[in-house]
């Protein structure tokens, strides 16, 4: 499989996605300053791979991110790109004391405001035009709905709400069935409130950071069969779980944005060991495990610098041995029912 093979996500128009995308969180400062000169040699370095999916967020370095995508873009040809970015997030002037950086550093003057009214998703949806420099986006995803990113259930369950009883659903229908956005989504960390959200309302996709793995596949439940039945796709983020599957069980190995446990760190070094008797890097597995599930049409694993994007173009292109996957099964490492990439 190539980073520039294409399909198409099922929506009114159908959008066309490669089968690797670039997530766009990195080049907001995530846990670092990135250079101004990585972070374009790495956007560029995408475009001359094939790569034309590029995803973005306002809370991405509070807006850095945007930005950094739109100066890129002005050297392409945006009819040859799919983009998307996300709303939930309105980024405010304010004094220096009051900016809510959350994981990023080096930030502009900005603090957050959580809005997913029609207000809030019409005012994000501008703003967001005006980092990008573009006239229009193809996707809008609903960003963070979700208990880890709103700190408790209940406080999820109150921004779900919002959605579709002040009006935030409604507006991106209504952008939808303007054309001026082809489909729209949410951008979350977790499984459980894609489900509902499919319950509530007419979704197109899901970006679905980290929750379906290597080491987790509990999506296999329910959610990715439900998938399946609508046709709705998959936009797999975070496919090293924020760091650990990249890295492996070394000092200071990060799992789902944190220092990762103990026992995830076991599970990892087991996982390694397996991968290492088929002389295939832990990496080499995590990156093209997720494609393996029908419901994920595309992979967006961050980078930082040209280098970067051209290890995880390798990365995606290596064969990798059938038995890689019935082995991991074997061991009990794998879900016996995950679907797995074609053998070589």
């Amino acid at each position: 499989m190539k980073a520039s093979d294409t399909v198409a996500l099922r929506a009114a128009r159908p959008v066309p996605l490669t089968r690797m995308g670039f997530g766009g969180a990195p080049l907001g400062n995530l846990y670092r300053r990135i250079s101004e000169d990585d972070a374009q040699g790495a956007l560029q370095a995408a475009w001359a791979a094939g790569i034309r999916y590029f995803d973005t967020a306002p809370q991405y370095g509070l807006g850095r991110s945007e930005q950094r995508f739109g100066t890129a873009l002005r050297n392409w040809d945006r009819r040859a790109l799919t983009l998307s970015t996300k709303i939930g997030r309105l980024l405010l002037d304010c004094a220096p004391h009051e900016v809510t950086p959350e994981a990023f550093v080096d930030v502009p003057q900005k603090r957050i405001v959580f809005d997913y009214s029609y207000d809030g998703v019409m005012r994000s949806h501008e703003a967001s035009l005006q980092r990008l420099g573009v006239d229009a986006v193809d996707i809008l995803l609903v960003h963070d709905v979700d208990t880890f990113s709103q700190g408790s259930r209940e406080a999820a369950d109150a921004r779900v709400r919002e959605l579709f009883d002040d009006g935030g659903y409604r507006a991106l229908t209504e952008l939808r069935d303007a054309g001026v956005i082809r489909a729209i989504g949410a951008g979350v960390n977790e499984w459980q409130v894609c489900e509902r959200l499919l319950g509530l309302g007419d979704f197109d996709c899901f970006l679905l950071a980290g929750r379906y793995t290597l080491l987790e596949q509990e999506a296999l439940e329910s959610f990715l069969p439900l998938c399946g039945q609508r046709d709705v796709g998959i936009i797999l983020g975070g496919p090293y779980n924020s760091g650990i599957l990249a890295t492996g069980a070394v000092d200071g190995a990060r799992y789902n944005y944190a220092p990762a446990p103990p026992e995830i760190m076991e599970r990892v070094r087991r996982i390694e060991a397996v991968c290492a008797a088929h002389g295939v890097r832990l990496i080499e597995a995590a990156l093209q495990f997720v494609m393996g599930h029908p419901a994920v049409r595309t992979v967006i694993p961050g980078a930082v610098s040209a280098a970067e994007v051209e290890a995880n173009v390798q990365i995606f292109s290596r064969p990798l041995p059938a038995a890689l996957w019935s082995d991991l099964k074997g061991a009990g490492l794998l879900r016996g029912d995950a679907p797995v990439p074609e053998g070589h």
